[in-house]
């Protein structure tokens, strides 16, 4: 199962020229010159999520999100209540990033995870980063702006947070969506200023204490970034520096308030356990082989972890090396074999080896450690479909879409199911959607009308309303 990226959709790119000049006249979803309501920071939100998702890699393993979202919500729950519900999401890119937005969605990196080195330096960024929101600083310069249409804000703060610096992926991304003077002048006048990053600091930093973090983590993770500012994927310095200015001084009074800070705080210990599962995930399955490959190289056989030898195993499969990665598996089986993520990992290796039936056992005791791990159930559905257990498979498909919505590969072999049941309208209506969310407006089209022709009752028919709804709605953009 992945989250692929998508093509972006013709409308969306027709109404992302919007950027391009502010708008005079009023009219439906434009915003006046006053203070943004509630609603239509929910509203910029949920546009903004749109695009992003629209443009960038999604990671869809739920070990990974559940983790990432875990962080948020204890640093959510140390904060005074917030007026919107906090949703967060990683961002498949290898760039020191992350950034969180008015209407209460905040994104992580890839990179970044993988480069910090304990759970209180990522809740540090991210604590940073409700800051900004808690206090309202972007949405407070979005005001500023006047009559703007809110798909237009947000574009503007896709290339914002995207990046217009460097070389890499997210930035080309937040450059193709900041064209033209009046985008960059925009971006330029949204970019955080050196109060707005103190005052984000404190609050976070206040934040990350309560929460049961170690303040340590917030400077610690701005020093991490200044280290790597040469060395992140090709560009001059790590996205997040070129919207978060300052680093060096702020890491300087931080340590100062640090210091002054009892032990009791400053002691705290981190369980990075997961953390490290994390790591080992987005390194192997996620960097370039030959990169992960050389990270596992580097270190002593001797000191690895069952974790270790999981991650080599991934990479060696990815290299085509399939006997070396079955030693692997077998060696982190032997070390640790109740692993939830060893057993996963080995299950779905076993699968992609066509070794079936030596699968399965893995997959189910990963299922059943982990209810939650929409990875697990994703193949244990589609053995129980090798084996013409139908019902058994669409429900197991069924629940991981509960887990990860508008997964298009997910609805695919969910739309498989069905139709190999002899469930033709349950698996065009799937295959359509399935289309639906990777864009192919041909072919959820055709399936549609393919679902249309075998609909039979008022149940089916309702079903098939609500997906021309959603291809309406996809097609024309968000609004």
């Amino acid at each position: 199962m992945r989250r692929h990226r998508l093509s972006i959709l013709p409308a969306l790119v027709a109404a992302l020229a919007l950027i391009l000049a502010p708008v005079t006249t009023a009219h439906p979803g434009i915003l006046p010159e006053s203070r943004l309501t509630i609603r239509q920071e929910n509203e910029l939100g949920r546009n903004f999520d749109r695009i992003i998702r629209a443009q960038m890699h999604m990671v869809g393993d739920t070990y990974i999100t559940q983790y990432v979202n875990h962080l948020v919500q204890r640093v959510v729950d140390a904060k005074q209540p917030m007026p919107f519900r906090i949703t967060s999401a990683v961002i498949a890119n290898p760039a020191l990033n992350a950034f969180a937005i008015p209407g209460g969605y905040i994104y992580i990196f890839t990179g970044l995870i993988q480069d910090v080195t304990s759970e209180s330096q990522l809740a540090g960024v991210i604590a940073h980063e409700l800051g900004h929101v808690s206090q309202r600083h972007v949405a407070s310069r979005l005001e500023k702006q006047g009559k703007l249409a809110l798909l237009s804000m947000a574009g503007l703060l896709a290339g914002v947070f995207l990046g217009v610096a460097g070389n890499n992926s997210a930035a080309k991304m937040g450059q193709a969506l900041m064209m033209g003077s009046q985008g960059a002048a925009t971006a330029a006048m949204l970019n955080y200023s050196q109060e707005d990053e103190r005052e984000a600091d404190q609050v976070g930093l206040n934040s990350m204490v309560k929460a049961g973090f170690n303040p340590k983590g917030m400077p610690e993770t701005f020093e991490i970034m200044l280290k790597n500012r040469w060395f992140d994927s090709g560009s001059d310095m790590p996205t997040y520096l070129s919207t978060h200015p300052g680093l060096n001084e702020r890491i300087s009074y931080l340590n100062d308030r640090i210091r002054r800070m009892p032990e009791s705080f400053t002691g705290r210990e981190d369980d990075n356990t997961t953390l490290v599962k994390v790591q080992m995930l987005v390194r192997a399955k996620m960097s370039p082989a030959t990169t992960a490959m050389a990270y596992w190289n580097d270190k002593n056989i001797n000191t690895y972890t069952p974790i270790d030898f999981v991650g080599r195993g991934i990479v060696l499969e990815r290299l085509k090396n399939r006997s070396e990665a079955t030693e692997s598996f077998e060696q982190a089986l032997r070390l640790d074999g109740e692993d939830p993520i060893v057993v996963r990992e080995a299950g779905i290796f076993f699968f992609k080896a066509g070794e079936f039936d030596r699968s399965a056992p893995y997959l189910q005791k990963a299922a059943i450690k982990n209810p939650r791990d929409a990875l697990a159930l994703f193949y244990m559905a589609r053995l129980q479909a090798r084996n013409k257990q139908y019902d058994q498979a669409a429900a197991s498909m069924r629940r991981v879409l509960e887990l990860v919505p508008e997964d298009s590969e997910v609805y695919h072999h969910l739309g498989m199911i069905l139709g190999e049941s002899g469930d033709t309208f349950g698996g065009n209506l799937n295959l359509a959607y399935a289309a639906v969310y990777s864009n192919n407006t041909r072919k959820a089209r055709f399936h549609a009308q393919q679902a249309g022709q075998s609909a039979q009752t008022d149940a089916q028919r309702e079903q098939l309303k609500e997906l021309h709804t959603t291809m309406e709605e996809r097609e024309k953009g968000p609004m």
